[in-house]
């Protein structure tokens, strides 16, 4: 079995490389299946139900969220419906809109669960993340085997202590929001998959998706500016994950970026 976790989609630019490249990249590089961390697809904050179905359309099977997912009020209507795979941090509060995890089946037979979490250090003041990993997993079925977890964090230690909790336990801990791919994907004891963070899907010529020159400008002078989504150097950055699905095992990692360039020149996509 094999998978793309895609990292942080960042506005227009983000989810237009996205709609171009899953349904060429599904192919290429032969997925099973698709989960996307899109918590600033609509403008650089937030996910708008439009936008979420633009993304499902093209191909992306799950859909996580981090601390930005409720900045589109609207987005609620699609976390509390049941059948849709999209899923809220799950140590937020159980009165917080959205499911803590997502069972999908794979079109020949195999379930993965999806799961967020978000980090402590930096970040809002949020519930344990490892009580709240440990809580679902205990809840899944035993035929679930392969389990993603999405770890949304600012600091490294974060990522890598509820990799090393969950080591053996889940398929894969793939690192969001930090918005830069790190050099330093690998399979743990007991295969699991990690990778502190898996970049950022959207304009590269930027400050982390956003305009250089608005961001430059409030740093320097202290005047507050609107931090617009920019437009250049499009990438889609993620990585690639084989698993076994009889045991839940990764067996390889593999970082990834291409670029819009790469994505029209579909026949030299090979990773």
């Amino acid at each position: 079995m094999r998978f793309l976790f895609i990292g942080d989609i960042v506005g227009t630019p983000g989810v237009g490389i996205v709609k171009k490249a899953v349904p060429q990249l599904r192919v290429a590089e032969g997925l099973d299946f698709v989960i996307a961390n899109a918590e600033n697809a609509a403008g650089g904050s937030g996910l708008t139900p439009s936008l979420y179905r633009q993304l499902r359309t093209a191909g992306v099977d799950v859909v996580t969220l981090g601390d930005h997912v409720y900045k589109k009020f609207d987005i609620e209507d699609v976390l509390t419906k049941p059948d849709e795979p999209v899923v809220k941090p799950a140590n937020f509060p159980p009165s917080a809109p959205g499911r803590d995890h997502v069972v999908v089946t794979l079109a020949d037979g195999p379930k993965v669960a999806v799961i967020s979490l978000l980090g402590r250090t930096y970040m809002r003041p949020v519930d344990c993340p490892f009580a709240a990993a440990d809580r679902v997993l205990a809840a899944l079925p035993p035929d679930v085997r392969v389990v993603v977890v999405d770890i949304h964090a600012e600091a490294t230690g974060d990522k890598y202590l509820v990799a090393h909790h969950l080591a053996g336990r889940v398929s894969a801990v793939l690192g969001t929001h930090t918005h830069v791919p790190t050099a330093d994907e690998q399979i743990l004891p007991g295969g699991t998959a990690f990778q502190c963070d898996v970049g950022m899907t959207g304009p590269y010529a930027s400050v982390l998706g956003r305009r250089v020159d608005r961001v430059l400008s409030a740093a320097v002078t202290f005047v507050p500016a609107m931090f617009d989504v920019a437009t250049d150097d499009v990438r889609l950055a993620g990585a690639i994950v084989d698993v076994d699905p009889a045991t839940g095992k990764a067996t390889a990692i593999r970082r990834v970026m291409w670029t819009e360039h790469q994505i029209q020149q579909s026949d030299r996509i090979t990773g």
